[in-house]
């Protein structure tokens, strides 16, 4: 049997062995702390799961779903959306159901790209960006996300040569891995610079409910006629703690969801209809859901970033989303410092680079650790020396 091209073409998976020496020391007996899921450790809440179980009982909902969605759950994203960003939707032209946020991100590169054709990826980024664009036949075109820039693209960088053959460019704000976020004004030149060189703008946003400031994260589609340019994926996986349930919506740009509703409706057969009810109630949920989450994870996000501190390593608190992004100290490389506290402290980080070139020199921490085990995962790295620099006294940077 042959595989197709297209398998062949995606990169090698960076954790394999990471994830062996992982597997050895569970086989051992021994416990190690992973830091490097982003998953939520919280439940969903009480009053949602109560509606999924009241409609998995409904007949109607035994049924084939439609593949945009149930029009009672396009309203109800269309109402979320005028009450927390103030953006009118059409909900029958302009919102279409996911079965989570990643699959819709996964389909749309089908929509868009061509052989040959460019997408602009960001780097360090969500992997599916760009194997997304692959998998279509076309060519990621990686935007640097660094320091000086505050972790945001320079669009002025960009070569006409490539901006000939773009047709599609992803951001994501607030920022996984960096925990960055974005305000108007940069969506507003993101905006000025895709209707100037004919691209669509994908932006990712299944973080903008989780943030540690008074600022709250913006939907790109509060910019002035920013549909013509931009659709916006979205979850509630991170927002209610239902990342197992599989549902998300992309709103925006008409062309591009009524394309995307052609691709998932010759691909699959839509979210299961009881979970799009069971949706509705989350979005329908009181603020209080989402800021008892938040306060949950500013407190994680604190003495994740002390201790880290306090072993030398450089972090710039998030200002939103689920992970702490942290400089490696000098003299390693990501792999080599993930592969340090798996040793020492029997504890599990994401390495940049699993996020790009421009990731090196940094690792994850995700905060979707219960209280207890971050609690101990972080008395072990406390406990972490470094071997490469073994008269360093510790001192917080």
């Amino acid at each position: 049997m042959k595989l197709s091209k297209r398998l062949s073409s995606l990169p090698p998976y960076l954790f394999v062995e990471i994830n062996r020496k992982i597997a050895e020391k569970k086989a051992r007996g021994e416990e190690v702390i992973s830091f490097a899921l982003g998953d939520p450790d919280m439940p969903t809440p009480p009053h949602i799961i109560d509606s999924l179980c009241e409609s998995a009982h409904e007949v109607e909902n035994h049924r084939y779903p439609e593949s945009v969605g149930m029009p009672e759950f396009r309203q109800a994203v269309a109402t979320w959306y005028k009450k927390r960003f103030n953006v009118e939707l059409d909900n029958e032209t302009e919102i279409i159901s996911l079965i989570g946020s990643k699959e819709g991100i996964g389909h749309i590169a089908f929509c868009l790209i061509d052989d040959g054709d460019i997408a602009l990826v960001p780097d360090p980024a969500y992997p599916v960006y760009s194997i997304g664009t692959t998998l279509a036949g076309g060519e990621p075109y990686y935007m640097p996300l660094v320091e000086k820039n505050k972790f945001l693209p320079d669009f002025g960088s960009i070569p006409s040569s490539i901006l000939e053959k773009t047709k599609v460019m992803w951001l994501n704000y607030p920022n996984n891995p960096t925990g960055v976020l974005a305000d108007l004004e940069f969506f507003t030149r993101a905006v000025n610079f895709a209707r100037s060189n004919d691209i669509l703008i994908c932006h990712d946003n299944p973080y903008s409910e989780i943030y540690f400031s008074n600022k709250k994260p913006p939907s790109i589609l509060q910019v002035a006629n920013a549909k013509d340019v931009a659709i916006e994926f979205h979850s509630l996986s991170k927002t209610y703690n239902m990342t197992g349930w599989r549902i998300g919506m992309a709103v925006g740009n008409p062309e591009s969801v009524k394309a995307l509703g052609i691709i998932k409706s010759n691909l699959d057969s839509g979210a299961p209809q009881a979970i799009q009810e069971a949706a509705i109630t989350a979005l329908e949920s009181p603020p209080e859901i989402v800021q008892a989450n938040i306060d949950v994870y500013r407190k994680r996000r604190n003495l994740v970033c002390e201790v880290l501190g306090d072993i030398g390593l450089t972090v710039t608190p998030p200002e939103g989303g689920l992970y702490v992004w942290a400089k490696v100290p000098s003299g390693y490389s990501s792999v080599e410092f993930t592969n340090s506290l798996l040793d020492q402290c029997n504890v599990a980080v994401t390495p940049g680079t699993g996020y790009g070139k421009y990731g090196e020199g940094f690792v994850r921490f995700s905060l979707t650790i219960h209280d207890a085990l971050l609690v101990k995962g972080l008395s072990r790295l406390g406990n972490w020396k470094d071997d490469k620099q073994p008269f360093k006294t510790k001192s917080r940077p």
